[in-house]
């Protein structure tokens, strides 16, 4: 499924393999032993029942270093003018396609490679302990590789086993960010695989957004894994918009790490169109009280398109609340996946959680397969799940015939507004109404 990786080779470019960031060495040589071991999923893997991967082990993926990407070939514009927007191609960081980030006060945006060789010999302190470091003052040391379990999945750790670089967020104490970050993934060339990196830390008392995105340049297959490590502070807020827009022929199975503290709020909103096989995995840990969670997604496919979106919520003390609505528009033969856990823990008195998944199948041919699950080890709680499948109802059909609408922009309109509902949380207005052009245009499609 992947190149051949010698041990030997390092994790960040310019690490050679005698100097004191070895421990890297080590780690990269696990996590490849890891996704050996562990290799393919199955049908038999419970979390892989509907989704076959087995395709996979049939193309010679390449991981390409460069490709002749510039600015006047780019995908179009950022679908936020205003943003900080960092640009990798095929995993590696753009510089000159990506905008500086150095005059926002509070404001750290750069690759990740970058920001490990600033503190080198923190670096190997870090490498060197298997649990996070106390000294907060140098935040990648603190949180990179430690949020994230490469060891409970497959794709993960190939992450962590072929990752080059990714891109580094750091918002500082107390900051208010008035301009949103775009970090923009896209994938070039013949058969392309790229192993994306993120790491997002929200200092305490700070407030940010960022939207991840995941764009083709060029047709053809590509497979990428990408990993997230997202890390909000005590009293800070982050809405953080994940984009999967890559052409038909892509495959992308990628994992988001998330823990919160006390007081914090995370929004995280999962947008799918693209992609031939699409696979995320997104892991709370809300740790500490007060704390609210949004996991919301829309996610509309047509032709023989999979979308599988596994969730897990963790509530671990008091006082906090989560909500996630996930809506699907199933058109042609597409299949979506569902699976959505909340767990709260025998601590969590006072949770309120709150789990939605509906999908509007437009098809006989579509399937939609959901499973939500709620597992509580505490008394004082008000949780509830839920799963509707369903088609068009013809009754506000007829009503809207009656009003002189045609059939196709009557039903247009109905399945607009059942996937529209999420989007419209978003709170940059660019973003939000990008997404929605994006939305009308993949429904005209269908």
């Amino acid at each position: 499924m992947s190149q051949v990786i010698d041990p030997s080779t390092t994790l960040i470019p310019g690490f050679s393999a005698g100097n004191a960031f070895s421990a890297w060495k080590t780690e990269r040589a696990r996590a490849l032993a890891r996704h050996t071991a562990f290799g393919l999923p199955t049908h038999r893997d419970e979390e892989w029942k509907y989704t076959s991967v087995r395709g996979l082990a049939e193309v010679d993926w390449q991981f390409v270093s460069t490709a002749n990407l510039t600015g006047e070939n780019l995908a179009g514009p950022s679908l936020m003018a205003d943003a900080i927007q960092l640009v990798f191609v095929n995993g590696r960081f753009a510089p000159e396609l990506s905008s500086a980030a150095s005059a926002i006060p509070g404001l750290t945006a750069i690759s990740l490679a970058t920001a490990v060789e600033s503190h080198p010999d923190l670096v190997r302190q870090y490498l060197m302990q298997a649990t996070l470091l106390e000294d907060q003052s140098f935040p990648v040391t603190a949180h990179l590789g430690r949020l994230g379990k490469p060891g409970a999945d497959t794709f993960a750790a190939l992450n962590t086993a072929t990752f080059v670089d990714g891109a580094f967020i750091h918002v500082a104490r107390n900051a208010k960010l008035d301009r949103p970050i775009h970090v923009r993934h896209l994938t070039a060339g013949d058969r392309p695989a790229a192993a994306p990196r993120l790491l997002v830390i929200v200092e305490e008392g700070a407030d940010a957004q960022v939207l991840e995105s995941y764009e083709s340049v060029q047709d053809g297959p590509s497979f990428v894994t990408p990993v997230a490590e997202v890390f909000v502070g005590r009293n800070a807020r982050l809405e953080h918009v994940r984009l999967q827009d890559e052409n038909l022929l892509a495959t992308h199975i990628g994992t988001t790490d998330v823990r919160a503290e006390a007081d914090a709020s995370y929004l995280h909103y999962q947008v799918v169109f693209g992609g031939h096989l699409t696979r995320h995995d997104l892991n709370g840990f809300l740790n500490g009280t007060n704390l609210h969670a949004r996991m919301d997604g829309v996610i509309a496919l047509s032709g023989d398109q999979l979308a599988d979106n596994h969730t897990r919520l963790d509530h671990a003390f008091a006082h906090g609340d989560s909500f996630q609505v996930y809506k699907h528009v199933l058109a042609e033969r597409s299949t979506a996946v569902f699976n959505g856990k909340i767990f709260v823990h025998q601590d969590a008195q006072k949770t309120d959680a709150k789990q939605t998944n509906q999908a509007l199948l437009l098809s006989s041919e579509a399937t939609m397969n959901t499973k939500p699950q709620l597992e509580i080890f505490a008394d004082d709680v008000k949780c509830t799940h839920g799963a509707t499948v369903g088609q068009l109802d013809d009754l506000p059909l007829f009503y809207l015939r009656t009003r002189g609408l045609p059939q196709v922009q009557a039903r247009g309109l109905l399945v607009y507004a059942f996937a529209a509902e999420v989007l419209e949380r978003i709170s940059h207005p660019g973003l939000r109404d990008a997404l929605e052009a994006k939305l009308l245009a993949k429904l005209n499609q269908v």
